[in-house]
């Protein structure tokens, strides 16, 4: 009996292995244990290039002279893995970050509380917004914590891989805040709730995660969490004026429908919502 074998054929027949393509694409660069090793691989360099260029092009801080006599906090880089919602890879993340742990409370941070919108909340807007069969969205803002402005004087440590070879002991003086800051969660919802007051929103007295529009027969609800972001409307039409008005001030990602929210999975049908947790 021929075989592929005795033909010299000894890769896998794709009729019998449904993973074919799996096995035969470039491995995943595993998660880097430090930036070290991360900029001497070329899928982890990238992934900090990228970063770095985003938060110079958003001017997140200006380098300037060391000062004396001032505290200088860390700058760290996380990596991670993104997948799409099929469980298949996706990208290389790399995330540039202040070390929170090295601030000063009173120096270079102030307050830190950030409300975040209540569960309870949450499931009694959800059920009137099924009762009168308004469309519920979601949407995510994209590296939320950027858009906002810091009121301390926060100097950090050029990042690890970037540092400028003409003012090497310069040191980033930071115009917006960062991911990894004390004040940073603060910071947002503050940037937040002031721009959507700007376009009729109040908060709620009971819950100021929760805002609520109110102009005649046009009613809308904004949940927040941190940068997770609930939109119900009285109709499509203030539904996708809402959406553009926020686009305008935030980089927003639309992800229609709510389906995935706080780790609960949503379904919507004709008799109400099915909420589950895995």
């Amino acid at each position: 009996m021929a075989t592929r074998a005795s033909h010299g054929i000894f890769k896998p027949n794709p009729k019998y292995s449904s993973n074919f393509h799996a096995t035969t694409i470039t491995d995943i660069s595993p998660i880097p244990k430090n930036p070290v090793s991360a900029l001497h691989n070329h899928n982890w360099k990238n992934a900090m290039s990228d970063e770095f260029n985003a938060l110079i092009d958003n001017k997140t801080w200006e380098l300037v002279p060391k000062p004396s006599n001032v505290n200088i906090i860390r700058s760290m880089w996380i990596f991670r893995h993104k997948y799409k919602s099929d469980g298949s890879f996706e990208q290389y993340k790399a995330r540039l970050v202040g070390n929170g742990n090295t601030q000063q409370q009173g120096v270079d941070c102030d307050e830190t509380f950030s409300p975040v919108v209540k569960p309870t909340t949450i499931r009694t807007v959800l059920s009137l917004a099924v009762s009168k069969s308004w469309p519920i969205h979601q949407m995510d803002v994209k590296n939320a914590f950027l858009h906002s402005h810091l009121n301390e004087t926060v100097y950090m440590h050029q990042p690890m891989g970037f540092r400028d070879r003409h003012f090497p002991d310069h040191v980033c003086l930071l115009k917006k805040s960062l991911y990894g800051l004390k004040q940073a969660p603060k910071a947002w919802y503050e940037r937040f709730a002031d721009f959507v007051a700007t376009i009729g929103f109040s908060h709620s007295k009971s819950d100021h995660s929760l805002f609520i529009f109110n102009n005649g027969t046009n009613i809308a609800y904004i949940l927040l969490y941190v940068d997770d972001i609930i939109l119900i409307t009285s109709s499509d039409h203030l539904l996708k004026s809402i959406m553009t008005r926020l686009a305008s001030e935030f980089a927003m990602k639309a992800l229609g429908p709510l389906s995935y929210f706080l780790g609960i999975a949503v379904t919507r049908h004709t008799s109400g919502l099915f909420l589950s947790q895995s």
